[in-house]
């Protein structure tokens, strides 16, 4: 499942797991809202999946994209996507 989603009890966050099944990709970095657009390098797994979790604060929609090996590409399992005129293309929208 390339994004999961786990709602903490404890504190009005949501535990996001970004997996993005990628087995010929060297690097996959993943950029959005909650990150200020700074590239974050996902892990490789030996079934060439990369993954990475992130603590979000809940009730709000982010923008995000990953750059596989300097590519852009948005998650195909994606909430939904966001026109961006900055890049002429779509943002990945992941709503928590």
């Amino acid at each position: 499942m390339p994004i999961s989603k786990q709602y903490l009890k404890s504190k009005p966050e949501c535990k996001i797991t970004f997996n993005l099944p990628a087995k010929e990709a060297e690097q996959v970095e993943l950029v959005g809202e909650f990150n200020d657009w700074k590239p974050a390098k996902l892990r490789k797994y030996k079934n060439g999946n990369f993954k990475t979790q992130l603590n979000l604060p809940v009730d709000k929609a982010y923008e995000f994209r990953y750059l596989v090996d300097g590519q852009w590409q948005n998650d195909p399992a994606a909430d939904a996507y966001k026109w961006n005129d900055f890049a002429g293309d779509d943002n990945s929208v992941v709503s928590v």
